[in-house]
């Protein structure tokens, strides 16, 4: 069963990008573009929309090859 994420904050997806190993190349228009090795295209969302909508999340998961659980997981550990 996938686990119910709701209103991740952009600091928190931050830290979680940066446990994965990404890095943030550069802000523009407000959107942030973080970059890893292994990733194909970058993983771009707007820091004015706080918490990120869910569709945002899933799709820069689905860019970094991992899922919902992942994330989940990542937020139990850190609170």
């Amino acid at each position: 069963m996938t686990p119910s994420i709701k209103n991740v904050s952009v600091k928190d997806f931050k830290c979680f990008l940066s446990h994965h190993g990404l890095k943030q190349i550069r802000i523009s228009s407000g959107h942030e573009i973080w970059c890893g090795k292994e990733l194909t295209r970058p993983v771009v969302f707007q820091t004015h929309k706080d918490p990120i909508p869910l569709f945002i999340i899933k799709s820069n998961l689905r860019t970094m090859g991992l899922t919902l659980t992942d994330l989940h997981d990542y937020l139990n550990l850190q609170n």
